[in-house]
């Protein structure tokens, strides 16, 4: 009677907070994922929006039956049960369907947990999500065969411009922005009520998580530096064994990073500021690439030998350079929009010449309005990038566009 009672009141949190939900907008990866499969595990940087897709998906599919149930694994409930325990019961009374939110905040050893749950209940779905991403992906291997993993980025340019009530239009592909009749920016220009540069000005730098708010603009940087605080001090520890030394020295590394205008990779300068070996900061960029904070970019695409460092180091993307300094580079920061832009669908690289090579074939140039091809002249399938324009010509594309890849 006991265990039926706090079954029922965890569906009627999963009712209310299911109900509570909007269904108006939904993010770019909801169309995509293939929902039927089995087990499905959604990645990505905390406040992107995983929590809300879930229950929209539940919401939208299911409405308020308990077939489909959400459960958040920081609910105290876990303290003293386990996920077997949860769908074991959940499968008697009819259910089918299972959103657990937060996998990383579960206490026992949800992997095993999951592949049992997989192959002993065949007609049962699991769907969860997880911010620690470093976590995620190091337990990525014990469910390989069975897991469908996917992972959800921040808010494009357009998706920004649909979630504000300026526009609802659709994502084009790299062939529509690289499209030299520029047919799709004056499709996307004539649908806006404002000007396309002002509407990107006020999402640059402001827009890439769903939780900005223009009335508290300190208060979403100040909740981006609490989540980089967090993949630092707890989502690194999770997986590595790293001293509180060396935990300090990766915000060490980002305050100087952010700081030094305009930034210049160059890793024996930065270990002697940050007091650590050569190979040390290597390791911190590659964790803080895992973490979702910065991007790395190798110049090795074709000799496995140069990939032992990565050639460019950007912030994963504008807002949380924002958050952490006032001093960016304006070239820097367009370099970091087109590469999260790009990220999620397309290979980046640190090309001889250019600012970044896409998918092995596409050299970009990125600068201001009158940025010229003499960085990339005579070289196949280049592109000039140029900022503050609305629209391009020939090979020329302006920036903005790159906001509607998804």
């Amino acid at each position: 009677m006991h265990k039926n009672y706090v079954m029922e009141n965890l569906i009627k949190t999963s009712q209310r907070l299911v109900n509570s939900v909007q269904t108006n907008t939904f993010r770019y990866l909801y169309s995509q994922i293939n929902w039927d499969d089995r087990l499905i595990m959604i990645k990505g940087a905390r406040g992107v929006g995983k929590t809300t897709m879930l229950r929209q998906r539940i919401k939208e599919r299911f409405g308020p039956n308990g077939t489909a149930l959400y459960a958040s694994c920081d609910n105290l409930w876990f303290t003293d049960n386990r996920i077997v325990d949860l769908v074991s019961w959940h499968y008697d009374h009819g259910g089918t369907h299972l959103y657990l939110d937060e996998i990383h905040r579960y206490g026992g050893n949800w992997q095993v947990e999951l592949k049992n749950i997989y192959d002993s209940y065949p007609d049962y779905h699991i769907v969860f999500t997880g911010s620690s991403m470093i976590h995620l992906d190091s337990a990525l291997a014990d469910l390989s065969r069975r897991c469908l993993p996917y992972r959800l980025y921040g808010l494009s340019f357009r998706e920004y411009l649909n979630f504000a009530g300026y526009a609802n239009l659709s994502p084009l592909s790299l062939a529509d922005v690289l499209d030299s009749n520029h047919k799709a920016e004056w499709a996307i220009i004539n649908a806006l009520p404002e000007k396309v540069l002002s509407l990107f000005s006020r999402y640059l730098g402001k827009g890439y998580y769903p939780f900005y708010d223009p009335d508290h603009t300190g208060e979403y940087y100040g909740r981006i530096e609490r989540l980089i605080d967090t993949t630092i001090n707890q989502d690194i520890p999770s997986i590595e064994t790293v001293e509180q030394e060396t935990l300090h020295k990766l915000s060490r590394l980002l305050y100087v990073m952010s700081t030094d205008v305009p930034f210049t990779l160059n890793v024996q300068s930065l270990s002697q500021k940050i007091q650590v070996s050569r190979n040390s900061i290597i390791k911190m960029f590659e964790l803080l690439d895992k973490g979702g904070i910065l991007r790395c970019l190798y110049s090795g695409w074709r000799s496995p030998k140069s990939v032992a460092k990565p050639g460019k180091i950007l912030f994963d993307n504008t807002d949380i350079m924002a958050a952490l300094s006032t001093l960016n580079e304006i070239g820097t920061v367009r370099e970091t929009f087109v590469a999260s832009m790009l990220a999620p669908a397309h290979k980046l690289y640190e090309p001889p010449k250019g600012d970044l090579l896409v998918d092995e074939k596409y050299l970009l140039e990125i600068g201001g309005r009158n940025k010229t091809f003499k960085q990339v002249a005579d070289v196949p399938d280049s592109y000039v990038v140029a900022d503050d324009e609305e629209t391009g010509i020939g090979n020329k594309i302006p920036l903005w566009i790159f906001g509607f890849l998804y």
